[in-house]
């Protein structure tokens, strides 16, 4: 005789319990995943796809850098010098309210030239970097959400402009790992004149595990502080003393196998040690050829500053770092690209203290077999106006503007000579809905192999990400 088949309701309550033990054995996988990364949360880990790139080298300029001045050749700009723009339609927000006050056009006091099979302009205050041209990918007319530095800052640097997410850098250690044991996953080196807007928050782990905060590397002194061993303290007598309290530590665990947090503390402990001998070395370049240090503009003082930062990137890329920052301008002043006032004066300064470090880092790279392994990211926060508000004065500016970021990317699979977006005749914004750093942030993540709707923590109730809404990946600077 037949089997009757199952009324609704019989059925209904066997479809929910078969859903309920599957939802309970994926928690439970979760959690013994989750066990495992607690006890070591820098293990390497698998990329979502694959990609060229195990190092990415982050290379921020703080203040705004004017693309009109650097990286965009604006001919119809330089017509109306002194005049105010045409009237533009479909302006909103603190931009229309800066073009409905007085205001003149400002031209490009600096010559451009196309370079390369690409055609890439650089004005001529790039005569290093410039000589790259074919193996940069250009994202134009990049949107942020905010016209101020810090909340702007924090846009680019952590997907959000309010404090407490975490960076970019924080993501792809949470992401990847790191093969180096003996050095942090995410290292920082900011510029030597000071820190930029909001400080340690531009590489915090926000909501992420601490041990996804990047960690400030200083190029001169002491590395790290509160690394060096207290005088009168040997390595031997360091080792017996934290061998004795990693075996305490590993009783108290014992009796608590669900906590991990202390075995995650013991490895931070752990790596601290290995790096008292690891990271004087990594910050001693008194090794590299002379030719080397040349390369970099080590013997200028104008370039010696950001061209240390940049020799120490590729220092860390060899010692197998997952991700540096390299941060160059300070706060909003003099030492940063937030030029309101002589962006003549300005950005010749800014420009030639990075120009050519940066072409030495990429050249560096190259000629090391290193490139093709590290995604190389050039960003600021903003862009610039094409006008400044008020008269001419004796040395034009340029206003914030953040619909017209520019970026580049070099390095793993880069389209090198590629370029995605477009702004206007006048550099003022992008010709279409232009690009939302979302998606600078969802292709960065995916030349490194993680994929952003997959790298997921959750947090306040609901699974966070770096894009938060997700972005659209610019297949058009992807091999």
């Amino acid at each position: 005789m037949a089997t009757p088949p199952p009324d609704r309701r019989h059925f209904l309550s066997s479809a929910f319990t078969g859903i309920g033990a599957l939802a309970l054995s994926d928690l439970l996988a979760s959690e013994s995943g989750g066990a495992t990364y607690a006890l070591d949360p820098l293990t390497v880990r698998k990329q979502h796809l694959p990609r060229r790139a195990k190092h990415c080298i982050f290379l921020f300029m703080q203040g705004g850098v004017s693309q009109v001045d650097s990286f965009e050749y604006k001919p119809e700009l330089n017509k109306i010098h002194g005049q105010p723009l045409p009237r533009i339609p479909d302006i909103s927000g603190e931009l229309q309210g800066r073009l409905s006050f007085p205001h003149v056009a400002i031209g490009s006091p600096f010559e451009f030239q196309q370079h390369g099979e690409s055609g890439h302009w650089f004005s001529n205050l790039y005569p290093h970097l410039s000589q790259h041209a074919d193996r940069l990918a250009f994202v134009r007319g990049i949107r942020t959400d905010n016209q101020n530095h810090g909340p702007s800052t924090l846009h680019v640097t952590t997907g959000s402009q309010f404090p407490g997410s975490p960076s970019v850098g924080s993501w792809v250690s949470y992401g990847l790992g790191s093969s180096n044991r003996n050095m942090p996953g995410y290292v920082v080196i900011q510029d030597s004149r000071g820190a930029p807007v909001n400080g340690a928050a531009v590489w915090a782990n926000g909501y992420l595990p601490a041990s996804h905060q990047g960690t400030l590397l200083r190029s001169k002194g002491s590395p790290i502080l509160n690394l060096k061993r207290p005088d009168g303290i040997s390595l031997d007598q360091q080792r017996r003393e934290f061998d004795a309290l990693a075996s305490l530590n590993r009783q108290h665990s014992a009796l608590r196998p669900d906590d991990t947090e202390l075995a995650a503390r013991l490895n931070a402990y752990e790596l601290a040690f290995r790096m008292q001998a690891e990271a004087p070395d990594l910050v001693d370049v008194s090794g590299e050829t002379q030719a080397t240090q040349h390369l970099y503009g080590l013997d200028d003082t104008t370039t010696a500053g950001f061209g240390r930062q940049c020799l120490l990137a590729r220092r860390l890329v060899e010692s197998g770092v997952r991700y540096t920052l390299l941060v160059h301008g300070v706060q909003i002043g003099p030492h940063s690209w937030d030029d309101h006032g002589d962006v003549q004066g300005g950005m010749t300064r800014h420009s030639r203290e990075v120009d050519q470090p940066v072409a030495a880092l990429l050249s560096d790279l190259q000629q090391r077999g290193l490139l093709e392994e590290t995604l190389v990211v050039w960003a600021s926060e903003m862009g610039r106006t094409p006008f400044r508000n008020g008269g001419m004065g004796k040395k034009p500016g340029r206003e914030h503007n953040s619909w017209n970021l520019v970026m580049w990317m070099a390095g793993g699979d880069v389209k090198g000579g590629a370029s995605v977006g477009e702004t206007d005749e006048f550099g003022l914004r992008s010709v279409d809905e232009g690009t939302h750093i979302r998606d600078v942030h969802a292709t960065i993540l995916n030349l490194m192999g993680l994929d952003d709707d997959r790298l997921r923590f959750q947090h306040a109730g609901r699974m966070r990400q770096l894009t938060d809404v997700g972005g659209e990946i610019l297949q058009e600077i992807i091999t």
